[in-house]
């Protein structure tokens, strides 16, 4: 067992109390989804407490050349398992006394300010219950001008509201959006530098980045298979320079499997990691349990059977991407539209990352199965 400089130890199967057999069938599926193509590129890691497995890769970096395989310290366009990510560094602010979970979104941001939204707070904008839709009619147009991210929170500020804050849920990245303009505003550095100086270097996340932010890692980013509606936008969509620095608080961040292992790893610690404390313990659990349970009028369909945390999607065993079909529904995660996914298991302190260059559809993906067949393979 060796130390990988952070807190989390690179272990072996064994050590992290991960059935050889089982794993075995892990490995042999990883094999199956990218020699069959339905993920071009894999990688993969699993936390055991303290310990991790060595992050594994699997297919290829480059969609049209064979020989470039994926690396497992290669990057990938993780999408929205930016939101926990920013909600954690949000939550900090409120730690340090700067902010108030029942503070106005309008005193934060004085442009929200039109009176359906002047209920409007921080904790609605994490728990997805401030009634924003999820994105801009105008969302791509914007990424093709290659607009800054103050157009898009500008959009956030002006665009209509659904239903009233806090009478129903919606998933919204417009929401984070407007959570790292916050960031911002308070801390007065940018949403990317903050979570660099927050939870990146401290955690020794060393690959891991949120817009252009010095220096700027130069690890090789695994190509994504873009939809139809993305294609030939190579200048704007996932795989664009653009895009990858632009730093979208909703869906920007780049990671490894290894950094991912490193995050899950603290949260699984109550908020530390190797002796580093970024999160408090009460902090750490209260943002990961449901919080829709605080909002009266949510529906009580949704309370139930898919609840949200701050930032983080508990496992909705009856949906489609749930985080496992074999997990609690204490589990918490999120997944990305790009193809990733983590989760977290308290009950046995676990977790999963699993990064893929295959893009969700109809909030389907083979590495659902994949999920299962790890969490099968965990004792205990």
């Amino acid at each position: 067992m060796t130390g990988d400089g952070s807190g989390l130890k690179v272990a072996s199967v064994g050590e992290c109390g991960i059935d050889f057999d089982r794993w075995q069938r892990v490995l042999d599926l990883c094999q199956e989804l990218t020699g069959r193509d339905l993920l071009p590129a894999l990688s993969l890691c699993v936390v055991r407490g303290n310990r991790c497995i060595a992050p594994l890769a699997f297919g290829r970096r480059r969609l049209a050349d064979a020989d470039a395989k994926v690396e497992p310290g290669d990057r990938f366009v993780v999408a929205s398992l930016t939101k926990p990510v920013v909600a954690m560094g949000l939550i900090t602010l409120v730690e340090q006394g700067r902010i108030g979970l029942n503070d106005r979104v309008r005193d934060l941001i004085p442009a929200y300010r039109d009176a359906a939204k002047r209920p409007t707070t921080v904790r609605h904008l994490l728990t997805h219950t401030s009634g924003l839709p999820d994105s801009l009619p105008n969302n791509v147009p914007l990424r093709k001008e290659h607009a800054p991210l103050a157009e898009f929170v500008n959009g956030a500020c002006a665009i209509g509201l659904d239903f009233p804050p806090g009478r129903g849920v919606q998933y919204q990245s417009l929401g984070y959006a407007l959570l790292g303009e916050i960031i911002e505003s308070v801390s007065g550095i940018s949403c990317g530098r903050f979570l660099k100086e927050t939870f990146f270097d401290p955690l020794g996340m060393t690959s891991t980045s949120l817009g252009d932010v010095r220096p700027i890692v130069e690890s090789p980013v695994a190509e994504i298979r873009v939809p139809g509606e993305m294609a030939g936008g190579n200048d704007w969509n996932w795989n664009s320079r653009y895009w990858q620095q632009l730093g979208a608080p909703w869906g920007g961040m780049l990671s490894t499997a290894g950094d991912l292992a490193r995050f899950c790893a603290m949260m699984l610690g109550d908020g530390s990691l190797g002796g580093v404390r970024v999160l408090s313990p009460a902090t750490a659990s209260l943002s990961t349990t449901n919080r829709l349970d605080d909002f009266p009028d949510v529906p009580e369909a949704d309370r139930r059977t898919r609840p949200w945390g701050y930032g983080w999607r508990l496992n909705w065993p009856a949906h489609p991407a749930c985080l496992s079909d074999l997990l609690p529904a204490s589990a918490f995660g999120h997944w990305g539209a790009t193809g990733t996914l983590f989760w977290m298991n308290r009950e046995n302190q676990t977790a999963a990352v699993i990064l893929s260059s295959q893009p969700v559809e109809k909030d389907r993906s083979p590495i659902v199965k994949l999920s299962n067949a790890i969490t099968a393979a965990i004792r205990g």
